[in-house]
């Protein structure tokens, strides 16, 4: 007998967050979340995505042990602006039991029917950004790299008995900094940069407003509107994010190019702190934040979450221009690797520009939607 209950309260949430050590405790690749952020982010602090619509979480018992959970909910800017019928769902796990599973994904089409959705989408991200985006399928060969997704492989099995269909395929390409043809590299990046007039600066984590305008305006202008699930975030939304990120940021790895003073693209990476969250369980405190400081100085890689070019740059080089940049600064930091994560299949463009510089595709993550 499965009984799904819902969650509406603080230890709620906490026994939410708290499953995955159960669904994950044999499995030497799983990456604990740290608890306090991802708390927060459920109680909707600087949540973008919850800002959006309503939203509710459920964890399904079995003999009175917890053993699956879902997140459902409603992005009503989303679909006003896309002129959709779509509800989501996030933060799926459920232990190998299909039963369970198909018992949570009905309570979300359930819950979604009753406020007249027509469609269920998923995993997305918990914060409508690129964190636990979509569902491994494929290269489940070492654990995830920063706000990746990471799952047990059945769970490919129960979408798809389920009925979930693929909606959209995201891309991760691993690139060896260390043999990066630099010298190649540079004569190209240079030749463009001259030839295109623009410029690549690292952000001024000083003037921080300043840059999240010229951001903001890259965005408005860049992002394409056939692109389903997304559009451009309010200048409020990107602060939010902003201010997330900005404890973590490495200014080396936050770049932003410029054609006579007009901003025209943007990089975004990240060192891979899940090398060292890892290592501390979910927990900064007590101890874990003693660790988080050591460790942090030995992380090898970073993750490269967003490229952006406004249409008038593109095929100039603009791009790789900014891969040559990540790579220049990597080595000069001692990265050894680099990832760049979550390129949609139907981004031929970006897809191209990473294979040329060297970029190899080893993970697949995917969303996927069922009529409901």
């Amino acid at each position: 007998m499965i009984n799904i209950k819902e969650i509406k309260d603080r230890r709620g949430l906490k026994k939410f967050i708290n499953l995955a050590w159960d669904i994950y405790k044999d499995d030497k690749d799983w990456v604990p979340p740290l608890k306090g952020d991802l708390l927060n982010t459920l109680l909707g602090k600087d949540n973008p995505l919850f800002m959006s619509g309503e939203h509710s979480f459920f964890i399904a018992y079995k003999e009175k042990k917890a053993v699956g959970r879902i997140l459902v909910g409603i992005n009503e800017s989303l679909n006003e602006q896309k002129n959709a019928m779509d509800g989501y769902f996030s933060l799926f796990e459920s232990i190998e039991d299909k039963e369970v599973s198909f018992a949570l994904l009905d309570k979300a089409s359930e819950w979604l029917k009753e406020r007249g959705k027509r469609i269920l989408k998923g995993p997305v991200s918990p914060t409508n950004g690129d964190d636990y985006r979509g569902l491994l399928v494929e290269g489940f060969n070492g654990p995830p790299v920063l706000m990746n997704s990471y799952n047990h492989e059945y769970y490919v099995k129960f979408f798809d008995e389920y009925g979930l269909t693929k909606h959209l395929d995201l891309f991760a390409y691993y690139f060896d900094v260390s043999c990066a043809k630099m010298d190649r590299y540079e004569k190209v990046s240079k030749y463009a940069m001259e030839r295109y007039n623009f410029q690549i600066d690292s952000i001024n984590l000083k003037k921080i407003d300043n840059e999240m305008q010229d951001i903001k305006k890259i965005l408005d202008i860049a992002m394409p509107e056939e692109w389903e699930d997304l559009v451009p975030p309010t200048i409020e939304e990107i602060r939010a994010e902003g201010a997330k990120l900005k404890p973590l940021a490495d200014e080396k790895l936050i770049l932003i190019a410029r054609s006579e003073g007009k901003p025209i693209a943007f990089a975004i990476a990240l060192p891979n702190y899940n090398e060292v969250i890892k290592k501390i369980n979910g927990k900064l405190f007590p101890f874990g934040f003693l660790k988080f400081l050591y460790y942090r100085k030995k992380i090898k890689g970073f993750r490269i979450f967003v490229l952006f070019v406004i249409p008038e740059f593109r095929k100039k080089g603009v791009s790789g221009t900014m891969f040559y940049k990540f790579f220049e600064n990597g080595l000069k930091q001692e990265y050894t690797y680099a990832e760049g994560s979550t390129i949609g299949e139907t981004n031929k463009e970006m897809r191209a520009d990473i294979e040329k510089t060297g970029g190899i595709r080893y993970r697949t993550y995917r969303l996927f939607k069922k009529d409901i």
